[in-house]
Parts: structure tokens; C-alpha cells; sequence
């Protein structure tokens, strides 16, 4: 059984009207009223996003782990991969966000995302040519009239490392 229309649209709401100042037991509060009855791994994904949104990345970390271990299931897993990612760059763990991320850059779905956020983990961790050619090449399909021309300089960039 899916989440009725009514829910996802009140979740939208609140995170469009979500304040990057509100205390987070109170728009905790707010969010577990709007997701009672949904899917345990759903809960814990817009939990770990709470608490991320709000600067607690820590607290984020395990509850996008544990969303992801109930059966997270897509488009939410893969949000739920890029935002640990993410998460773990911020916490100084930049190798574990790289590795959580490189299994999605080729996904046709969320890749550019991927991308973006693997090359911030890449220069966290010094790899700035490498970086830059993941995402150039992400980048480069989506350039109607100079793609082929960015993707061909991706190759021929000089190894910085």
C-alpha cells in the first residue's frame, strides 16, 4: 500500500516551509505527525534528513544507514545514499562518502548528483583532478552545444595529483 497524495503533499509543505533555525524537537515533532503510518525506512529517511537539513550530521548518519538497511525503496534510496555521502564528508569522513557515492555516478537517474557530491569529497581529500573530470563529466551531456567539445578535454586534462 503507498502513502496517500494528501500526506506527501502535507510532507512537501513542511519541507518547503522548513526554517534552517527551527528546533529540531519541535519540527520533529511536526514531521512525525505528517509521517505516522508510513513505511519504517521512509520515517528514518525523512528523520536523518531533519536532522541533516538542521546541521545534526551526525545524528543523520545512523538513521540514513538504518533507512537504508529496512529496504529504503527508490528514488528515496538513492537520495538517501547522496545525503549520508554527504553527511560523512561533513563529519571529516570524506573517503566514506566517496565510496558510498561512486556506485551511483553512472546511474541515469541521480548521477550528476553523485557526481557533484563525489567531487567535493574528492578535493576534500586532495584529488582535485580527479574531481574535476568527474564533474566535467557529468556536466558535459548536459551542455547542448559544447558537450562533446567538454567531454573530449575531460580526457586530455593533466594528471594534478
Amino acid at each position: 500500500m503507498g502513502i496517500d497524495p494528501e500526506s506527501e503533499r502535507r510532507l512537501a509543505a513542511f519541507w518547503e516551509s522548513l526554517d534552517d533555525d527551527a528546533e529540531l524537537a519541535e519540527a520533529d515533532a511536526r514531521l512525525l505527525a505528517i509521517i505516522d503510518g508510513f513505511p519504517v525506512a521512509r520515517i528514518l529517511f525523512e528523520r536523518a534528513s531533519l536532522r541533516d537539513a538542521l546541521g545534526f550530521e551526525a545524528d543523520a548518519v545512523p538513521l540514513y544507514e538504518a533507512a537504508i538497511a529496512a529496504g529504503l525503496a527508490s528514488p528515496d534510496r538513492e537520495r538517501a545514499v547522496i545525503q549520508l555521502a554527504s553527511s560523512l564528508r561533513n563529519l571529516s569522513r570524506a573517503e566514506e562518502g566517496l565510496a558510498q557515492l561512486l556506485p551511483l555516478v553512472e546511474d541515469a537517474a541521480v548521477g550528476a548528483q553523485a557526481s557533484a557530491f563525489a567531487a567535493l569529497c574528492l578535493i576534500d581529500l586532495g584529488r582535485n583532478a580527479e574531481a574535476a573530470r568527474l564533474a566535467l563529466g557529468a556536466l558535459a551531456p548536459r551542455l547542448p552545444e559544447y558537450g562533446r567539445a567538454v567531454a573530449s578535454y575531460v580526457g586530455e586534462l593533466p594528471d594534478l595529483e
